[in-house]
């Protein structure tokens, strides 16, 4: 029965994510604009402020160097000092950069420990630059840092609840530069797929010129339709990404069925396919039980106290897994309750499908996660 359960769901899940693969969809729920994107911001800098919970100086040397440098900057010459402050961590902070992110707008940060500091709790990062990969500071970092996990510690128990030695600053960047993107000077603009594939493209292009009446979109491949502007949203793009992005579309998807091993998890598509095959599967389980029994004599006799040895063995040789056919060109219902009837682990599943794609019987794609 409760294979039969976990199979029902199993089926469930499967068709679930089948059909909302292929529901109609948004044109902007599938691509990306041309330069509308993210980037990624880095920068190194100090914390202050910790309950003794900081990087060991002797163990942290870039923490050492790099307060002895601040401090000099701010005209305190601790060159030749020895220093054993526990207060102060090294951490690398990173942000993204949104698009068209203006100039004196704040974003989120991130801040991780760099050293052996255990918690960041209560400290607060100093002036911190955040460089994009061309080098440039675009964001300058500072604030108190939240920490949502804590490190407990006695001297016979421990608790622990997330990573301390990592935290966010709400806001705790502003920007300083902008990006150098004019996206209202573009005469064509591109939407990238982020599902490539023929089909989907070409409805795209078509629904967009359909729209419109007039071929201003071309499926130049399967990642990318390109837009030409019409003349009357010239300078307005906006506008004509705001009516294009809005249009219902039905992405088409190749047969595929993705494996994860690790989990267990199979998720097959739609179009999935199987030629006639006949399968089987079964496994010899030898199943050995030790219950030893200890006898001892009655009292005020001579005996000995002794252990006499039980041992049970059970052998299952898979009689009860019987030889099935699936038909050619069944549905992805018939596929699932045909393997489902053979009283399979998802385990099992995942290598009967391998099989029956190296037999050449599964007209699909197989991923292995």
């Amino acid at each position: 029965m409760m294979k039969r359960i976990l199979g029902a769901f199993g089926a469930l899940l499967i068709l679930l994510a089948a059909d909302a693969a292929f529901a109609a969809s948004r044109i902007k729920d599938i691509v990306d604009v041309e330069g509308v994107r993210e980037n990624q911001l880095i920068g190194y800098g100090l914390v202050v402020g910790l309950q003794g919970t900081g990087d060991s100086l002797t163990n942290s040397p870039f923490t050492k160097q790099s307060l002895q440098a601040m401090l000099e900057r701010l005209g305190v010459n601790v060159r030749d000092a020895s220093m054993r402050t526990a207060n102060t961590a090294a951490v690398m902070v990173t942000a993204k950069l949104p698009p068209f992110g203006t100039q004196g707008a704040t974003i989120d940060v991130s801040v991780s420990a760099l050293g052996d500091a255990k918690n960041l709790q209560g400290g607060q990062l100093l002036v911190t630059p955040l460089m994009a990969a061309d080098g440039e500071v675009y964001a300058i970092a500072q604030g108190a840092i939240a920490v949502g996990g804590f490190d407990i510690q006695g001297d016979a128990a421990k608790i622990s609840r997330g990573v301390p030695t990592q935290g966010r600053i709400a806001n705790g960047a502003v920007i300083e530069r902008e990006l150098q993107f004019k996206l209202s000077q573009l005469q064509t603009v591109r939407l990238s797929l982020r599902n490539p594939d023929f089909t989907t493209s070409r409805r795209i292009a078509q629904a967009v010129n359909d729209l419109y009446g007039t071929p201003i979109a071309e499926s130049t491949d399967p990642s990318t339709v390109r837009l030409t502007m019409p003349p009357r949203y010239k300078g307005n793009i906006v506008d004509l990404l705001t009516d294009v992005e809005q249009l219902i579309v039905e992405p088409d998807l190749p047969a595929k069925v993705v494996v994860d091993e690790a989990t267990g998890i199979i998720v097959m598509g739609q179009e999935v396919r199987v030629s006639t095959v006949a399968v089987a599967q079964g496994n010899l389980t030898v199943m050995i039980t030790e219950s030893p029994q200890v006898s001892q004599p009655n009292a005020f006799s001579n005996g000995q106290t002794a252990v006499v040895p039980r041992t049970q063995i059970a052998v299952n040789d898979g009689k009860e897994h019987q030889l099935a056919v699936v038909k050619s060109g069944v549905t992805l219902q018939e596929l699932v309750d045909g393997l489902n009837a053979l009283g399979l682990g998802p385990r099992d599943l995942i290598s009967i499908l391998q099989a029956i794609k190296a037999a050449g019987a599964l007209q699909a794609d197989v991923e292995v996660m």
